[in-house]
């Protein structure tokens, strides 16, 4: 069970998409990303998975920025081409814009997921519709947020399943995980930098 030791007071509904923003923008890396991403043009881009509920996480419990992060996921949306040259050629020039980073950010075109996924999994995913329905199958509900500027400069967040299940406490994995043994093996590590959480294994 989570350590009763610390406090994990949770924001109130109306404070939780300022909370996670501020918990994002409060890793310095994070912000680098966004705002060089902002910059390259990307369709539909997003940063999503550990960069933004790790954030959270460290917020909620005290830690430095940062802790846990070991690279950062910018996603992008163009079905114009499905080759994996096509995505070859948008990657190589963006990744030189983060060279100079001390993590690494990882830069995929969600519309070929279902490409590589089926392939590796041996499971039949239909192709993805945009950036935001890529986040409705992550291997947990807690980690289906992402967040990106706006044509304005200004924080915007996708979460299709509500911001509830990122400041839950309980780490779930999601029904009909495709890959239980990479679900298990990532929690074992995270519950030991995050002990006040509670992972749940996924069966194998």
């Amino acid at each position: 069970m989570p350590g009763a030791a610390h406090r994990w007071v949770v924001p109130s509904e109306a404070d939780r998409a300022d909370y996670v923003i501020a918990a994002v923008m409060a890793d310095p890396l994070a912000r680098t990303v966004l705002d060089r991403a902002h910059t390259l043009g990307l369709p539909d881009w997003a940063l999503m998975a550990g960069a933004v509920y790790k954030a959270v996480w460290n917020t909620m419990t005290g830690r430095a920025a940062g802790h846990g992060i070991n690279d950062y996921d910018l996603a992008y949306f163009d079905a114009s081409d499905l080759s994996a040259e096509a995505e070859a050629a948008v990657i190589g020039p963006a990744e030189a814009a983060f060279a100079d980073l001390p993590a690494p950010v990882e830069i995929c075109n969600q519309a070929r997921v279902h490409l590589w996924f089926n392939a590796q999994y041996g499971t039949d995913r239909t192709a993805l519709r945009d950036t935001t329905d890529a986040l409705r199958h992550f291997a947990s509900l807690t980690h289906a947020i992402a967040i990106r500027l706006d044509r304005d400069g200004r924080p915007e967040l996708l979460a299709p399943f509500g911001l509830d299940p990122v400041f839950a406490q309980t780490i779930r994995p999601a029904v009909g995980l495709a890959g239980p043994d990479a679900w298990n093996r990532k929690i074992a590590e995270q519950a030991s930098l995050w002990p006040e959480l509670e992972f749940l294994p996924a069966p194998v």
